[in-house]
């Protein structure tokens, strides 16, 4: 059963013209939505089924820097400190607590993985630490494992799924931004080469430049207007316990499970060591951009050529005309089943290595599906080929936490504001 999130009344009239019209109700569109309304600039969020109903509220609400490219890093601290201030800038609780993230490794190949990224992020400026077996003991005592070390870094933290996209919706709507559910784009309109609207299921909206940020979505969308945007699915399942005592409130990555406190009290947990791959139509398209990735994560991935996430996404058309119902309108919401084997593993591990979790009672389980690009990097930029086309998207597993700069940044390139971070390491040319 998916996340419930915190009800959002959103708009009802349907406006015949704005300035922004963003594509998708997700986190990062919803970000993108309050920075330009803070700069009154009028938009307008077009989601074809409920506000971060995929992967938005299916996340793990963390928010770390640990691990990440180089390159990526300046968005993630800039997010962090958007973070810091979301509460106030949006009037109501995210979830956001700064309390830590540590990442355990159990042989010394898997420490100097740690290792070697603290020295390719040495100019940024990080507060990560490595760890000793003791060290990770007085952080988070009870294990019974004998680590041989980690990485900790002070300033990571959390926030909320359920509760971060709401706040964001309901104080881009409080300065004017309108919000529609249940309302799918179909396609751009163009007036002269350049886009002049959108085309929905409801009828036209005239508007002087588009945001796309539809997640695992967008490789569709854009396909249908002849534009290959490399992206294939990968599937995290993901469950939540009943409040219980825990060890700590640092949340903890091992080689095979992840825990992290929930602001119930009970704890959210998944089997950090794989995911679910389905094979897709796409996979046989742009599989070979992946081999690097392949080659170093084939054990990573759980492989299923006959699934029903892969039979469903063959039934979804890729070319259609305006006129016509898009595969937005038959799929509203992408709800995976969760994998319990993919759980049992993360629970079993996680038991193992801290006892205190053999008292843990399951309250919910879900699955969420992840759009991942050949480097793992998301794409946010403006399109060349396509004059007020500008995207943000293909987040990788990454979307959540660095969606305060990541939305900030798509806001900027739209309005000509000077951009929050440098773009280069996320224009759309380097697939090309």
């Amino acid at each position: 059963m998916r996340p419930t999130i915190a009800p959002v009344q959103t708009s009802s009239s349907f406006p015949s013209s704005t300035t922004v019209i963003i594509i998708g109700g997700g986190i990062v569109g919803l970000t993108a939505a309050l920075t330009l309304a803070e700069r009154n600039i009028p938009v307008v969020v077009l989601e074809k089924g409920k506000i971060a109903a995929e992967q938005s509220s299916r996340n793990l609400g963390w928010i770390r820097k640990t691990s990440r490219l180089a390159e990526d890093l300046p968005l993630a601290q800039a997010s962090d400190r958007l973070w810091a201030n979301m509460s106030s800038r949006v009037g109501a609780d995210v979830g956001y607590r700064q309390a830590g993230i540590l990442f355990v490794a159990r042989t010394e190949a898997q420490m100097a993985i740690h290792e070697n990224w603290l020295k390719s992020v040495a100019q940024h400026s990080v507060d990560s630490q490595l760890l000793s077996a003791k060290g990770i003991q007085q952080r988070v005592p009870g294990s019974q494992t004998q680590w041989h070390g980690g990485i900790f870094t002070p300033s990571d933290g959390r926030a909320e799924p359920t509760l971060a996209s709401s706040a964001i919706a309901k104080a881009a709507m409080a300065k004017n931004a309108i919000i529609l559910e249940n309302c799918a784009v179909r396609t751009l309109n163009f007036t002269a080469g350049k886009v002049s609207g959108v085309i929905t299921e409801h009828g036209e909206i005239q508007c002087d430049q588009v945001l796309l940020a539809g997640g695992l979505w967008s490789r569709r969308f854009l396909g249908n207007l002849g534009i290959n945007l490399p992206t294939l699915p990968l599937i995290c399942s993901v469950l939540r316990t009943k409040p219980m005592q825990g060890p700590t409130d640092i949340a903890v990555g091992a080689p095979d499970f992840s825990f992290r406190k929930h602001k119930d009290g009970g704890f959210i947990i998944t089997q950090r060591g794989a995911l679910d791959a389905p094979i897709t139509l796409d996979h046989l398209l742009i599989g070979t951009r992946y081999l690097s990735q392949l080659k170093g994560q084939r054990d990573f991935l759980r492989i299923s050529l006959f699934s029903q996430y892969g039979l469903n996404d063959l039934k979804l058309a890729r070319q259609w005309s305006a006129d016509k119902v898009s595969p937005f309108e038959q799929c509203r919401i992408m709800d995976p089943d969760s994998n319990p084997l993919l759980n049992h593993e993360a629970v079993h591990h996680l038991k193992t290595a801290w006892p205190v979790f053999s008292h843990a009672e399951i309250a919910n389980a879900w699955a969420g599906v992840i759009d991942v690009t050949p480097d793992s990097n998301p794409v946010i930029d403006n399109m060349q080929s396509i004059p007020g086309l500008t995207l943000a998207t293909g987040f990788s597993g990454h979307g959540f936490g660095t969606s305060p700069a990541a939305g900030q940044l798509a806001a900027d390139l739209i309005s000509g504001h000077t951009p929050i971070v440098d773009p280069y390491p996320y224009r759309f040319a380097r697939f090309q």
